[in-house]
């Protein structure tokens, strides 16, 4: 199972949004900026959809997804599997970071490999 390092971790809880990036079964591909996320005690990390429409519709057709996210010229590429939820605990969780909304559901990703964006002879390097 994935646990995010102290440096990633600090990454992904200081980024006010993150960039979910998805493709559709063509491969045609589509990102999109996200406000409510979290990283979970599991170390998957939880995305609320609130006006996801394309991204789910990806998601449906083809899980693989990828997450970035960066502060100044530090940045991390996680991928993974994706898993749409509109019930349970991490929907709830969700819920309770929209605060003024009700999600329309929340998108958990199990991630299987992280890569370094960062400038630099090391970018796009796989470090897990």
């Amino acid at each position: 199972m994935f646990q995010p390092t102290k440096e990633m971790k600090a990454i992904l809880d200081q980024t006010a949004i993150w960039v979910l990036a998805s493709a559709d079964q063509e491969g045609t591909p589509n990102a999109v900026p996200i406000f409510y996320t979290q990283v979970l005690a599991d170390g998957k990390l939880l995305l609320v959809d609130n006006f996801m429409n394309k991204t789910i519709e990806n998601i449906q057709q083809n899980p693989m997804v990828s997450v970035s996210v960066w502060q100044d010229k530090d940045g991390y590429q996680f991928k993974g599997n994706a898993v749409i939820e509109t019930s349970g605990p991490n929907f709830e969780t969700g819920k309770a970071l929209a605060k003024t909304r009700d999600p329309k559901g929340v998108v958990v990703i199990a991630v299987d490999s992280v890569y370094t964006t960062a400038p630099g002879p090391a970018a796009g390097k796989k470090i897990i």
